[in-house]
């Protein structure tokens, strides 16, 4: 007779991903783990697999929980470069204001694992480039109603806004005044003038 689960798996794995999400992968031990999720770690293996695969689903995880919102915010209806603007400005106000200094988990995991690690660096790749697509389109929908100059280019304009907003969440991790994030963020909107 098969045993039943005496944890809620979808809960462990959300505190895992926060606990990873805070302390990276290499410095959280299965023993944190256990400790910080109050499972055996019997239970743990059987039902996540290794610690890789946990940190594998909690990444698939943060992906799921946070990419649809920006997808979202950026394809409504309207004038789209002031959702643009507006993402730019909330990533930078977020890796400011960061109190815990975690940053972004996609970022901190392409900072920590992606360049040994070939399904952590496809999981990014991946994030980055569902970011860098809905940015292209509503660059797109913006030139082609006329907010943006007919001269800029969409792509090339989404690809240096992926590489800022990755860029405001690493240095959010250290910065500890806004000015330097904020600055950047504008700088990088004058862009679209």
């Amino acid at each position: 007779m098969a045993r039943t689960k005496e944890f809620d798996p979808d809960a462990a794995l959300q505190s895992a991903l926060e606990l990873f999400w805070r302390r990276g992968y290499e410095a959280t031990s299965m023993a944190d783990l256990v400790e910080h999720l109050g499972i055996a770690r019997a239970s743990l293996y059987a039902t996540f697999g290794s610690k890789r695969e946990l940190y594998l689903k909690a990444l698939e995880r943060y992906g799921e929980q946070r990419g649809p919102r920006i997808v979202e915010e950026l394809s409504q209806p309207g004038p789209a470069l002031p959702a643009v603007r507006a993402l730019v400005h909330r990533f930078a106000e977020e890796a400011a204001c960061d109190e815990l200094r975690r940053g972004c988990f996609v970022t901190n995991t392409a900072v920590e694992l992606a360049a040994h690690d070939p399904d952590t660096a496809r999981q990014v790749e991946e994030s980055w480039h569902s970011l860098e697509t809905a940015l292209t389109s509503a660059l797109m929908r913006a030139r082609a109603q006329g907010e943006l100059p007919a001269e800029r280019d969409p792509v090339a304009l989404a690809r240096m806004l992926l590489v800022l907003l990755q860029g405001l969440r690493v240095v959010g991790r250290v910065s500890r005044g806004p000015g330097r994030l904020r600055d950047a963020a504008a700088q990088a909107l004058a862009l679209l003038d």
